[in-house]
């Protein structure tokens, strides 16, 4: 049996512990998530996935704000880890963790490019081919270790952020019981740092977007899907997408066409269908009936 002492947060990390979980080969005598944090407009505490799932399964779960706590370096040594495992954990490991057993990350991105907290949008924001998933060991730079192994697969020209990280997920659980099993076999592969890149955390005044490009728009509407999403000047979100071209120039936000439920509008390069618009504090309704119910016609500007 190997021991795994584990940290994740999201429903990525769920999916990965998961798998461990099911592996009759490996136990977990420890699991680590971020505390309960505020959600919802009531603020009420919500667990993380991750610590639901090692819940439900009788597996001893530690939240700590910061992996410095005393007492957090004496939990992970007494539970006798063969490896640690990480996967969107949110925190920073020091090296007083780093020096218990080797640390295994699952990132999602092909590093070195995305180090940092939003690869997976930035895959998406910058139009990228292919993405992935690469499992390294951890030191003390960020996402900055030597490479033990890949997945990758060609995105899909429509595919959003929820679809993406359901697939990126799938590939993760196989990689990670791919490189445990594997590990004292493989041949760590040292990162460039020249071609490494580095992505910021998303905030929600990211999914700002403007009629300049039906590309960029597009890209953003595709990394940003369920949050922040999409809002224009103003505040209006904007939801259910189509890339109609991105070469046709055209004045900034105006109504090309008015269909069953959405709306043609156009870009300074391109066009996009939008099917779904929510004014501020307001409900969602279907395009045409937005525009119809302000009297705004082909030709008129959406905005």
């Amino acid at each position: 049996m190997k021991k795994i002492v584990y940290m994740g947060t999201p429903h990525y990390a769920k999916e990965i512990l998961q798998r461990l979980i099911d592996d009759e080969e490996i136990e977990i005598p420890l699991v680590f998530s971020q505390p309960d944090r505020k959600a919802g407009r009531k603020g009420e505490l919500k667990a993380p996935e991750v610590k639901v799932l090692a819940q439900k399964y009788g597996l001893k779960i530690l939240q700590p704000e910061k992996l410095k706590e005393e007492g957090i370096v004496e939990a992970i040594v007494a539970a006798k880890p063969d490896y640690i495992v990480v996967a969107a954990f949110g925190q920073l490991l020091p090296k007083s963790i780093l020096d218990i057993a080797p640390c295994i990350n699952l990132h999602a991105s092909l590093l070195p490019q995305y180090r940092g907290a939003s690869p997976v949008q930035q895959s998406l924001l910058n139009g990228d081919e292919f993405t992935g998933i690469t499992a390294m060991l951890m030191e003390e730079g960020l996402d900055s270790g030597p490479i033990l192994g890949y997945r990758y697969f060609k995105i899909p020209s429509t595919m959003l952020l929820p679809e993406l990280m359901n697939r990126l997920s799938d590939d993760a659980c196989t990689l990670t019981t791919e490189i445990i099993h594997n590990f004292e076999t493989l041949a760590p592969m040292k990162q460039s740092r020249a071609m490494a890149s580095h992505c910021k955390k998303i905030k929600k005044r990211d999914g700002l977007v403007d009629f300049s490009s039906a590309s960029n728009f597009y890209d953003k509407y595709r990394a940003f899907e369920g949050w922040p999403g999409i809002f224009v000047e103003g505040g209006m979100k904007i939801k259910e997408v189509t890339l109609i071209d991105i070469t046709s120039q055209n004045k900034m936000g105006e109504i090309l066409e008015i269909k069953e439920e959405s709306v043609v509008i156009s870009c300074a390069l391109g066009s996009l269908e939008v099917g779904v618009l929510q004014p501020v504090s307001k409900k969602a309704v279907n395009a045409k009936a937005y525009c119809v119910g302000r009297g705004l016609k082909v030709g008129n500007s959406l905005l």
